[in-house]
């Protein structure tokens, strides 16, 4: 197997559990908490992320092996069922998902990673580039959750909190 394939899978394969801890470690008020105004709780980030688990790259997944383009996703629209609620439950479903993703992308050949088809706003794109892709929104999406569970952290470091600058949320890095 590619070894750039399996560092993918070793990504989508651990954000799960990394998702599972959070959701059972800290309390829905950090969880919820936006780190400022229009930016997205942890919670708000696993949303998202398994939106994207359920209809965005499954689906991208088969349309790629179909030889079929696919249409454009809005991260900001909620795709999932309003009846999953708590974070256990966001964490149980995202876990769901994403195992019976994993299974598809176990089935790439090195053959399929040059299958192209076309994306409604970036052109020819390939099965390979969107597994990166894939990989990548799971690692942006979840230390984006981790940087606002930080911000409340930093208000409180005192003197310390200049080690941080990096990554607070709605000040100025200059």
């Amino acid at each position: 197997m590619n070894t750039w394939l399996e560092h993918v899978q070793a990504v989508l394969s651990t954000t799960p559990e990394r998702w599972q801890r959070l959701v059972s470690t800290f309390p829905i008020d950090l969880l919820t908490r936006t780190p400022a105004t229009g930016e997205w709780s942890a919670l708000n980030c696993l949303q998202h992320l398994l939106d994207a688990e359920r209809v965005l790259f499954p689906v991208r997944f088969r349309a790629f092996l179909a030889g079929q383009a696919f249409s454009d996703f809005d991260p900001h629209q909620q795709h999932t069922d309003p009846d999953i609620q708590t974070p256990e439950q966001l964490a149980a479903a995202f876990t769901r998902y994403r195992q019976e993703s994993l299974v598809l992308i176990k089935q790439v050949t090195d053959d399929d990673l040059k299958r192209t088809t076309q994306h409604p706003k970036l052109g020819t794109v390939t099965l390979a580039e969107m597994l990166h892709t894939w990989a990548a929104h799971d690692l942006n999406h979840t230390i984006q959750a981790e940087r606002a569970l930080m911000q409340p952290f930093m208000l409180g470091c005192g003197p310390w909190r200049a080690f941080f600058r990096d990554h607070e949320i709605g000040v100025s890095k200059e």
